[in-house]
């Protein structure tokens, strides 16, 4: 049982875990953000230029209080549309933060480990040494 729990530990304590539950929980506060700028920010501005219609609370009658509530779907369709577009933003603005910041490392060439060298001039040499190959070999 004790190796139960110690392997258990290993997995929870592994750096993959932790950045996973750090990405959850930054995504759903990121979503939570995104949710009040399109219902406080963007849908009101929506309302005023469509002369104060309100699509959250749209909806359709079927019988009796059986209601398909399109404008809800469609608030929600819209909050979908500007959250993948401001993710799509912020993915562009990180790759251009990484290539930015890693363009000096790609500038300069990775430098040949001294096993590499000794083994190219080693070649070298015996390639200088070898007597000429016969023709037609």
């Amino acid at each position: 049982m004790r190796s139960f729990f110690d392997e258990f530990k290993k997995f929870i304590l592994r750096g993959n875990v932790v950045d996973l539950a750090v990405g959850i929980v930054i995504g759903t506060a990121f979503g939570k953000i995104v949710e009040s700028l399109v219902r406080d920010i963007f849908m009101p501005i929506v309302g005023l230029a469509t002369g104060g219609f309100d699509v959250s609370a749209q909806s359709v009658t079927l019988y009796k209080d059986a209601k398909l509530a399109w404008g809800a779907f469609a608030q929600t369709l819209i909050t979908f549309v500007i959250v993948g577009f401001c993710m799509f933003l912020v993915v562009k603005g990180m790759n251009a933060l990484h290539k930015y910041l890693l363009k000096d490392d790609e500038a300069k060439p990775a430098e040949v480990p001294p096993t590499e060298k000794l083994l190219t001039e080693i070649r070298d040499l015996l390639k200088q040494s070898a007597p000429p190959a016969p023709p037609g070999t």
